[in-house]
């Protein structure tokens, strides 16, 4: 079967505002398919500069078959490279984190600096040429505090990306805060899944109650629908542009990045269960006024954040196989803020904790019925789940262009 001109076939005919195929869900030749057009091609969100504040710091990431390592130079700058040692292929940085003054892989010890180059590799004989074989580049992009990487061998522009979200993010100066606490869980489902039960809050009543004491379940949070037309969202926007905070919705032609400030219920400030802060010190002094709200960034296919007056929050989407994803969420507080005075961990993680918990079951479960041949796509409401519509169609739009773009390739070349 040319896997390629089945999903062509059925991106082209799939109905729009309807859930897609089957096989998108489960089939591990169409996740594979997904890895070649989507994960190995485009730039996917890895973590946060303060993971790595000093020289030597660095963090791993796999994607699909690829291991990454990122790594803060002696020049202060942030890299990536394809976490393969150049003598026998051996991972050079095995732990998900650590700090080193140069990079060893624990085989035979070719050791590498700190921007990739080979700097010793004992007894390779008199011809051995060490500049040949330093460790293989990964495109890197810092903006606003976040690190992005794109495994091509030529990434897209990332002009784009910078010039829509960097004016939205720089206020809350995430650059320079500081993890207070990190983890990741494994989900059962598809990471189409795991996005689309993210895109709506439709289902949010009945399965999130500590999230909805402060999180809105009108569609219009979301930004896709008709938010601008809502008077609520619309004064927030003012009130904080007037401040000098960028909120109002903007969303990349593309539909794989946007962003927006939205209100938070009543006189909810963040997200725990009595809407009351939960850091005293603010997370950056650049924010001048209170009740800012939720700074909503999303970026396709793999990071959407919450950024508030005390806090934000990460969360990196990552696929594992054709039903299992991992989510990491990661909190961060202001440099300075101490645990235990400034704030608590599990006020400042509950809401989240929960909520996370509760959408696992949820992708879960959604998977299982996936999985019965009674399964046919089915329709979103128009009234709740643009969001997830807006997801469906990107994805649509996205592997078609991209197969479409490698046949005309291959016609070109033959």
């Amino acid at each position: 079967m040319d896997i390629r001109n089945t999903v062509l076939r059925q991106l082209k005919n799939q109905r729009p505002g309807y859930s897609l195929e089957q096989p998108f869900y489960i089939d591990a030749d169409y996740f594979k398919l997904d890895l070649e057009m989507i994960w190995y091609r485009d730039w996917l969100f890895i973590g946060h500069d303060c993971e790595i504040p000093r020289a030597g710091n660095y963090v791993t990431v796999q994607i699909g078959d690829y291991p990454v390592v990122i790594v803060r130079g002696r020049d202060k700058l942030i890299r990536a490279f394809h976490n393969t040692c150049r003598h026998r292929g051996h991972r050079v940085c095995t732990q998900e984190k650590g700090a080193s003054a140069k990079l060893v892989c624990p085989y035979h010890q070719w050791t590498y600096d700190l921007d990739g180059s080979l700097v010793f590799a004992r007894q390779m004989g008199e011809d051995f040429d060490k500049s040949e074989f330093g460790m293989k580049p990964v495109h890197c992009e810092t903006v606003g505090g976040y690190i992005f990487i794109c495994l091509a061998n030529e990434a897209p522009d990332f002009a784009p990306v910078r010039a829509t979200i960097e004016p939205y993010m720089a206020p809350h100066r995430l650059w320079e805060a500081k993890v207070a606490h990190k983890n990741t869980i494994i989900e059962k489902g598809n990471w189409k899944l795991v996005w689309e039960n993210n895109r709506e809050c439709y289902h949010c009543a009945g399965n999130h109650p500590e999230l909805c004491r402060t999180y809105p379940e009108a569609p219009t949070a979301t930004g896709v629908q008709g938010a601008a037309d809502d008077p609520f969202i619309s004064e927030h926007w003012e009130r904080c542009e007037g401040a000098g905070l960028p909120s109002s919705f903007n969303m990349h032609q593309s539909g794989q990045f946007r962003v927006a400030r939205m209100p938070l219920i009543q006189d909810a400030e963040s997200y725990t269960m009595s809407g009351q802060r939960a850091v005293k010190r603010p997370l950056s002094d650049d924010v001048k006024i209170s009740h800012i709200g939720t700074m909503l960034l999303f970026h396709y296919p793999t990071t959407w954040n919450h950024m508030l007056g005390d806090h934000a929050i990460s969360f990196r989407v990552l696929p594992i196989s054709a039903e299992e994803t991992a989510v990491t969420t990661t909190w961060l507080v202001h440099k300075d803020a101490v645990e235990g005075v400034d704030y608590d961990l599990e006020e400042l993680t509950h809401v989240w904790n929960m909520t996370n918990d509760q959408d696992r079951s949820i992708v879960e479960e959604n998977a299982f019925g996936i999985r019965s041949p009674a399964y046919e796509p089915g329709p979103y409401s128009p009234d709740h789940e643009g969001g997830v519509m807006q997801f469906v169609e990107w994805y649509t739009n996205f592997m078609l262009n991209r197969l479409q773009g490698d046949q005309a390739r291959l016609h070109a070349v033959a």
